[in-house]
């Protein structure tokens, strides 16, 4: 694993450095359009427009909105490879009252099905599931002022249940599943500290790892083993957020991964450790603007104008496995949420162009996975379907992704410096100044 040089200072736009300045851009959210080019469903889609019929998160109005104190898992939760998903569902019960329960989905066979997980008692709303690699579902549970965490299975008719252990603490929220399959980690913050936790995977239930300074959030795994993590941290005492490594395999030591520029908020949304791509946001442009940057280059953030949709929350949940060494070719899959509901956006970064698209009626907004050669696969269930999948091609590129030059269009139109990537416990990754 090599460190990520994203440097102080170093942001650039699609046509040269970022400007700290307010978005001329016309106002008002974006309506979403089919996308006319070459690609498009494998099955069939809703034709009416975006939708998103099944409960989610409410969505910031803005993307500078898009700021989260902490870690919030999303309704519908997959494994690493997309072979398990699990949700809370609901059943309806008389009286007009909610019933919920978990539920697995089972991804990677020939048809994908799920398979209730109910218990003697309804869950709670607020209970949080994670699905891991043997089929299993981790539950958290609220129980007066502690979390309880119990593994769920199908036994024949019935589930069965394992419980884990509990952890007392006035807030804990798990984290998203780790590469292995196996383990599963939470967050308790604190005023001025943040308690990690391994909730599943350790020798005896619940583990307190480490404590980390300052108010940590988010959860981005930067590798295939499930040791290298990046949180979004705040400092103890307040101040701007920074994006920093922690790897579990070295005692939870942790080395700071962002700095842009040393008063703006940097967090990172998502990673892909075949090829590098980081997926981040961050105010240092001014404003707070959805950018790439690689792991491992010593190339600057790019700020790509395509991805500026006023008046929309667009957050990416979705990047191309297995394209090693070629980050600019990894399609990215992106949530865009407006006041015409949810629909999804397609993009690469060697492209100029956000292709966006319907969601498919009952789609879990923000799940999804790609496969290895560009297919993305949309978890929904509607009223005809109880689960299912929708496929999703990414569209060709009407631009060229080069110009004559040879040169990434949203990259910058210098010649980049040699560049030795150096590990990432060993690079702090400030004080060092931007190419070109």
């Amino acid at each position: 694993m090599t460190a990520c040089a994203i440097e102080e200072g170093a942001t650039t736009d699609d046509d040269g450095p970022a400007e700290p300045e307010p978005d001329p851009g016309p106002g008002g959210p974006v309506e979403p359009e089919p996308d006319p080019g070459p690609g498009g469903p494998v099955r069939t889609l809703a034709e009416t427009g975006p939708v998103a019929d099944t409960p989610a998160p409410e969505a910031p109005a803005t993307p500078e909105a898009d700021t989260p104190a902490e870690t919030v898992l999303p309704p519908f939760t997959l494994t690493a490879d997309g072979a398990y998903g699990a949700r809370l569902t609901a059943a309806p019960v008389p009286a007009g009252d909610t019933a919920w329960y978990a539920e697995r989905w089972t991804l990677d066979g020939p048809e994908p099905y799920a398979v209730p997980l109910p218990t003697d008692q309804p869950e709670e709303a607020e209970a949080q599931v994670v699905p891991l690699a043997d089929g299993r579902v981790l539950i958290r549970r609220r129980v007066a002022e502690r979390h309880t965490f119990s593994l769920l299975y199908p036994t024949g008719p019935g589930t069965g249940e394992l419980l884990l252990g509990a952890v007392e603490r006035d807030a804990l929220t798990l984290l998203p599943p780790s590469p292995d399959g196996a383990s599963a980690y939470a967050l308790a913050v604190g005023a001025y500290s943040t308690e990690l936790w391994r909730v599943a995977g350790g020798a005896a239930g619940p583990e307190h790892i480490a404590d980390l300074p300052g108010r940590c959030s988010g959860g981005v795994w930067l590798d295939r083993a499930g040791r290298l993590l990046a949180l979004d941290r705040e400092p103890a005492g307040g101040g701007p957020v920074k994006t920093v490594a922690v790897d579990l395999g070295r005692g939870a030591e942790m080395t700071p991964l962002l700095q842009i520029a040393p008063d703006s908020d940097d967090r990172l949304l998502l990673a892909d450790p075949d090829s590098g791509l980081l997926l981040i946001r961050s105010d240092a442009p001014g404003r707070d603007r959805l950018g790439w940057g690689v792991l491992g280059s010593c190339l600057p953030v790019r700020f790509p104008e395509c991805l500026r949709l006023p008046g929309c929350a667009v957050v990416p949940f979705a990047v191309q496995p297995g394209q090693m060494l070629m980050p600019e070719s990894c399609a990215v899959a992106l949530r865009i949420d407006g006041a015409a509901g949810s629909w999804i956006g397609l993009w690469r970064p060697s492209g100029r162009r956000l292709h966006q698209l319907a969601a498919p009626a009952g789609w879990l907004a923000g799940s999804g996975v790609w496969s290895r050669d560009g297919v993305l696969g949309l978890p929904y269930a509607d009223g005809d379907t109880a689960c299912a999948v929708a496929l999703l091609e990414m569209p060709e590129e009407t631009e060229p992704a080069c110009d004559v030059s040879g040169k990434q269009p949203s990259a910058p139109s210098v010649n980049p410096p040699v560049c030795t990537p150096v590990p990432l416990g060993q690079a702090p990754l400030m004080g060092r100044t931007a190419p070109g």
